[in-house]
């Protein structure tokens, strides 16, 4: 492609970013803003760790995209900076939704190799992490990221109760626990065993969605970061950040400045302009369903497009289909229903049925040709 003579056409080496990297959702920006009593609550309960002892228990609670994440790792970053007593491990909860596999990951972040892909029991496996922290007198920070997946798969209270009891079967032994929730319809402590509920009494921090001057400087200063100077325009900017307050969620607009940077590049433009971020917000507007499919199970997934094909639907009509396809039995199949029910991507609703009594009815959360799409 030829150069512009005017300049305003990129050539074919060029590029509208500086960085891209900064519009990647696990970026960490150098500077977090409207996040600092937040993160003045998670370092006050992490303040006893540094002194060796057992920190406080946190629950921290907020829509998908509050900068709950970005807050635990940024200060688990400063923590690791500053001190090699205290050991931070983030287990993502939507990969690792038993607890058996959150151990797992703890066991990896303790000895840096992953555990025996079998053979080990959970016992042992405990066992063995506990023990190291005491031979190396190690406080252990856990956050567990995204802590509603366990609560769907019910494995919340087995995962938490062996964190919170460890002192007791391990003498020495001193973890502290961060439960990051996005799910707002979850009463965590509600939904805990009375036995894990004696025990865990966290302090709560709340992330709320960030209103539309906050996203605008945020957003900024991600442009700044990582387009090349004058890209993007200040209305076309603001535009963006409309359209993030409308999703609440600000992942959105991060990913939705990246996709209209590579829909001006495949312009051949210098400039993000208004139709860019039109287009790519047909796609960054779905961000959160796509993350909510990419951690659902083969079967999960199956279901999922059962029903957006009998959208609307009754339970029972639902399952013939999905039990042609899986074999699963009923009881499984409702277990399905209501995680699908938890993520937001189905609503599963009672109706009155002539003859039949009350029966969920089960339509999609989202336009049936988006789910499918994703689902592909």
């Amino acid at each position: 492609m030829a150069d512009d003579p005017d300049g305003g056409m990129l050539s074919w080496d060029e590029s509208v970013f500086r960085n891209e990297h900064v519009f990647e959702i696990d970026y960490v920006p150098e500077t977090f803003k409207h996040r600092e009593s937040q993160t003045e609550s998670l370092t006050y309960a992490l303040r006893p760790a540094v002194r060796g002892s057992r920190p406080l228990n946190v629950m921290v609670r907020g829509p998908p995209g509050t900068g709950k994440t970005t807050s635990i790792q940024k200060l688990f970053d400063e923590v690791g900076a500053q001190t090699s007593e205290i050991r931070t491990i983030r287990v993502n909860c939507q990969v690792n939704a038993t607890r058996y596999s959150v151990f797992s990951r703890l066991f990896e972040g303790t000895f840096d190799y992953e555990p025996p892909s079998s053979g080990i029991s959970f016992k042992k496996l405990f066992g063995q992490i506990a023990e190291k922290l005491v031979e190396e007198d190690r406080v252990l920070v856990v956050a567990l990221d995204d802590v509603n997946y366990l609560f769907y798969e019910n494995e919340a209270s087995d995962t938490l109760y062996s964190l919170l009891r460890a002192h007791e079967e391990h003498p020495g032994a001193k973890i502290g626990v961060i439960v990051v929730s996005s799910d707002p319809t979850l009463n965590v402590i509600d939904e805990l065993d009375s036995r894990v509920q004696s025990v865990f009494r966290p302090e709560d921090v709340y992330f709320p969605v960030y209103d539309e001057p906050e996203i605008v400087d945020i957003l900024d200063e991600r442009v700044r970061r990582g387009f090349h100077d004058d890209v993007i325009a200040r209305d076309t900017l603001e535009y963006v950040a409309e359209l993030t307050a409308d999703s609440g969620d600000l992942r959105v607009g991060i990913d939705l400045l990246r996709r209209a940077g590579l829909n001006a590049e495949m312009r051949a433009s210098r400039t993000v302009e208004r139709q860019d971020v039109e287009e790519a917000y047909e796609k960054s507007k779905y961000i959160n369903l796509s993350r909510s499919l990419s951690g659902l199970a083969d079967t999960e997934r199956t279901l999922l497009e059962v029903i957006a094909h009998k959208d609307g639907d009754q339970a029972g009509d639902v399952y013939e289909t999905f039990h042609e396809q899986t074999d699963l039995g009923y009881t499984r199949y409702s277990e399905i229903v209501n995680k699908l029910d938890q993520l937001g991507l189905i609503d599963a609703e009672y109706t009155e049925v002539d003859g039949r009594g009350r029966s969920r009815s089960l339509s999609l959360s989202y336009e049936k040709d988006a789910v499918l799409d994703r689902l592909e």
